[in-house]
């Protein structure tokens, strides 16, 4: 399967109702081929919610929504057994998270007992119900969304959480000229709440997925990448301007994530800048500053950005 046209394609289908957040985009579409989770990061309005919809349309997989409140139960997310008078016997009432593609909207204002629902989910691919297992299917995928400026009445997400997620994606603002181009096609009647009349067609199915896992897992790593991930992961642990630098699964998922970004640009083998094209998103997540490094204005990717610097890529 030749993944760069198929890289193209969902790009060219995205284009159809999301104007901008190319790379938002493609990070997204990273993770869900590597099997990954992302959380998305943005103030309200800058398409998140319509990211994972026109993702789950482009691979023609189901779509379920959690909007996360404080009196969010864990049985909400998950199920629930239920008595059904007429049989005489308990019955499974599946919750939202038995789909492929999850929107967990604005997760941090759950508390953290709703939140751990989402860990076995995430990390297992199964949950728990009155002790008894439930296998989620295939694809699973969990997009959960945050808001970076409003606080009242959150819950942080706990780091265990955190690292559940493969990558951190921040959505910013649209350019000027992308925002007028949002404007012009709300104005001619297109309508996010109606993915439908977009034209938007699937590009893959679920049955192509094994395949493109394999043509992603026989992409060539040459030694020289596992000491530049190793180096860097290294970095982040010895850097003065951090209190927890990365663990050896962000140097995993920066493996896989690498692997998965060289095949979508048609690639045999991993480069470099493959690697340093996943960096941020894996490691934003991960790390934690020093109250010092805040104070002289510095954020995740700004440190990440410095340590990289000073590693030497393999040539």
């Amino acid at each position: 399967m030749n993944l760069a046209e198929l890289n193209q394609r969902l790009r060219q289908e995205a284009a159809k109702v999301i104007v901008g957040q190319e790379e938002a985009f493609t990070q997204v579409v990273v993770a869900f081929l590597a099997g990954g989770h992302v959380l998305l990061e943005g103030v309200p309005g800058v398409a998140k919610t319509l990211i994972a919809k026109t993702l789950a349309r482009l691979i023609d997989a189901g779509f379920g929504r959690i909007q996360f409140t404080a009196d969010l139960m864990p049985s909400d997310v998950v199920g629930t057994q239920v008595f059904d008078l007429n049989r005489s016997e308990f019955y499974l009432r599946k919750g939202p998270i038995f789909t492929n593609i999850v929107l967990a909207d604005e997760i941090n204002r759950a508390p953290a007992k709703t939140q751990s629902a989402l860990l076995e989910a995430m990390e297992e691919r199964q949950v728990s119900i009155d002790g008894v297992q439930h296998r989620l299917d295939d694809p699973f995928m969990v997009l959960a969304t945050q808001n970076p400026v409003e606080y009242e009445g959150t819950y942080p997400l706990p780091e265990a959480q955190l690292d559940r997620f493969l990558f951190k994606v921040v959505i910013g603002y649209p350019s000027d000229a992308q925002e007028r181009e949002i404007l012009r096609r709300y104005h001619t009647g297109f309508d996010a709440h109606q993915l439908d009349r977009s034209g938007i067609a699937p590009v893959v199915s679920r049955a192509d997925l094994p395949a493109i896992r394999a043509a992603i897992q026989a992409i060539t790593v040459e030694e020289g990448i596992f000491g530049y991930i190793t180096q860097i992961a290294h970095a982040t642990r010895r850097s003065p301007d951090l209190i927890l630098g990365g663990s050896p699964r962000a140097a995993i998922a920066t493996l896989l994530t690498a692997k998965t970004y060289a095949a979508l640009q048609g690639r045999e083998y991993v480069t470099p800048d493959d690697v340093k094209a996943v960096l941020l998103p894996v490691y934003r997540h991960r790390i934690i500053l020093r109250p010092e490094a805040e104070i002289e204005g510095l954020d995740a990717d700004a440190v990440m950005k410095r340590i990289v610097a000073g590693v030497p890529a393999p040539r």
